[in-house]
């Protein structure tokens, strides 16, 4: 079994991963969806926290050698902080924008801007959060080793967009997966199915 059936299988057991088509969820652009990830439910359940973390890290090694992970806030960040503890690296994560206070730091921890970084994010949908972390990042001088997220919907502008920005993308899990296994485990009826592929060709075209 691979890491995306296995990992889609577990976000939907713990409804961390929710579809239904014929109520959908309302995103904060706006986008009516059938499907709502919210991967921080993750973690409230230590077993699949656990799992998930060993996913990030065998995972992480597709990017060769890194000097430290980065967050994205806010869901990256935990994230991030589980993976940079296993590997012994250091951490630091990115603010969307900089605190109007204090230091006014928009990266949170220590960074010399020399390093290679692996940046972590959570969900990728059009994938603006993750490379906008990209580009503080590199506007401090990183090295960007890529973007590891726990899902993806798998859309084509989150795929141009990170082509565009020459950054590596890979993910746990996807919507195809998702949809796949909430068929064969009875998630959704297999009617549903259609609806469900239909709009992520349709949101891909917007």
């Amino acid at each position: 079994m691979t890491i995306a059936v296995e990992v889609a299988k577990r976000l939907l057991e713990i409804k961390a991963i929710k579809l239904n088509p014929q109520d959908p969820f309302t995103w904060a652009s706006g986008i009516e969806s059938p499907i709502y990830c919210d991967n921080r439910i993750i973690l409230s359940h230590p077993e699949i926290r656990t799992f998930v973390k060993n996913c990030l890290m065998e995972a992480a090694a597709d990017f060769g050698v890194f000097d430290a992970i980065a967050g994205v806030a806010t869901s990256g960040i935990a994230f991030g902080m589980l993976l940079a503890d296993a590997l012994g690296l250091p951490f630091v994560y990115v603010r969307n924008a900089a605190k109007g206070h204090g230091r006014q730091n928009q990266i949170e921890g220590e960074v010399a801007g020399s390093e290679k970084v692996l940046v972590v994010e959570d969900l990728v949908s059009t994938g603006g959060s993750a490379l906008k972390a990209v580009e503080v990042l590199r506007g401090r001088g990183c090295r960007i080793a890529g973007v590891l997220a726990i899902f993806t919907y798998g859309l084509e502008k989150s795929k141009e967009a990170f082509a565009n920005a020459d950054c590596p993308l890979r993910t746990l899990s996807n919507y195809d997966e998702a949809l796949l296994q909430a068929v064969e485990n009875q998630y959704i009826k297999k009617e549903d199915l259609d609806e469900l592929t239909s709009w992520k060709m349709k949101i891909s075209c917007v």
